[in-house]
């Protein structure tokens, strides 16, 4: 596969996305940043671009996939755990995007929830996690070149730079949003992990 440059990040204002925009500026990547206000990027994150949008809204989307490499997506509620499609209609434009334009990698980052049985979900979640479900089977059935990132609890900790992987399981308690950020881009420029879900830990 040839090496991915060009890369769209879309929730690049929360909480893991600011770190993800961070990681890969430093890589090098020429990022395109995917934000509902551009209030929230710090002036010191120097991206390619950025693209002012809601991801509901197909045209937006488009707007920021066409002429990408690759499409990483960190999309969230913040502190908002009612019922939602937001993240799931996001990821059905994007997905719609990249076949239109012919891109065919993806990252997204989930939740290790993804590994629970689902009486064993914790009563706050369940309106994210549903919801996450959903993007799962779209992601799943979209004939991309996908990976879905599982990770733990998100902490604000430094990132330790060396963290673990591993197919289809839970790896850990507990991640870094700088390492998770970092194994988002790790993903993308390799096959190893192609069409999987992937636990985090150290």
């Amino acid at each position: 596969m040839s090496s991915i440059k060009k890369i769209v990040i879309f929730g690049a204002t929360g909480n893991t996305g600011l770190a993800t925009v961070a990681k890969a500026i430093a890589q090098g990547f020429e990022v395109t940043a995917f934000v509902r206000d551009q209030t929230k990027l710090p002036d010191d994150l120097k991206v390619a671009s950025v693209v002012v949008g809601d991801v509901t809204n197909a045209d937006d989307v488009d707007k920021a996939v066409q002429g990408q490499d690759a499409v990483v997506v960190v999309l969230g509620t913040r502190t908002n755990l009612g019922p939602t499609t937001v993240m799931s209609d996001g990821t059905r434009n994007i997905v719609e995007s990249m076949k239109k334009h012919g891109i065919k990698r993806i990252s997204v980052c989930l939740s290790a929830f993804l590994f629970w049985k689902p009486d064993a979900i914790p009563p706050p979640v369940i309106n994210v996690h549903e919801d996450h479900l959903r993007m799962e089977t779209i992601i799943k059935e979209s004939g991309l070149d996908w990976v879905i990132l599982c990770p733990p609890h998100i902490d604000n900790a430094d990132g330790k730079g060396e963290y673990k992987l591993v197919k289809e399981q839970g790896a850990g308690p507990k991640i870094s949003k700088h390492d998770l950020g970092d194994a988002l881009l790790k993903v993308l420029n390799t096959d190893e992990w192609l069409h999987t879900r992937v636990g985090m830990g150290y």
